[in-house]
C-alpha cells in the first residue's frame, strides 16, 4: 500500500510561486508514474502534470504547460511541483497520486491517492 502526503500549498498572490511536494511510502517509490491532479470547487479532477518512474516522460495539462514543472527525487521518495506565474484560476485542492504500470494522466487509472494540499491565488 502506498501513502502519500502533499505539503506546499498555501494563500499567494497571482504572479508568485510555490512548490508542492509528496513524500511517498509503502511503495516501490521508483516504479510509480506520479501525479499531480487538482479539482477546484464545482470542477471535475484535473491532471496538471505527471512523470513516469524514471523521469524522462512527462505530461503537462494545456494550463500549466510554460508555468509548472514536475520533478522527482527518487532517493527521497519525493515528487515535486513547482509552480509560477500563479493566476486566481490556479486556486484549488492539488492531489499527489500514484499508479504502477503503463504511463497515463486519467483519474480513474490512478490507485493511490494523497490528501490533497490547498492552493489559493489571490488576485
Amino acid at each position: 500500500q502506498v501513502q502519500l502526503l502533499e505539503s506546499g500549498g498555501e494563500l499567494v498572490q497571482a504572479g508568485g510561486s510555490l512548490r508542492l511536494a509528496c513524500a511517498a511510502s509503502g511503495g516501490t517509490f521508483s516504479l510509480l508514474n506520479m501525479a499531480w491532479f487538482r479539482q477546484a470547487p464545482g470542477e471535475e479532477r484535473e491532471c496538471v502534470a505527471a512523470i513516469d518512474p524514471s523521469g524522462s516522460s512527462y505530461f503537462y495539462s494545456v494550463s500549466a504547460r510554460g508555468r509548472f514543472t514536475i520533478n522527482r527525487d527518487n532517493t527521497k521518495n519525493t515528487v515535486y511541483l513547482r509552480m509560477n506565474s500563479l493566476k486566481p484560476e490556479d486556486t484549488a485542492v492539488y492531489y499527489c497520486a500514484a499508479l504502477y504500470g503503463d504511463f497515463d494522466v486519467r483519474v480513474a487509472y490512478y490507485r493511490y491517492w494523497g490528501q490533497g494540499t490547498q492552493v489559493t491565488v489571490s488576485s
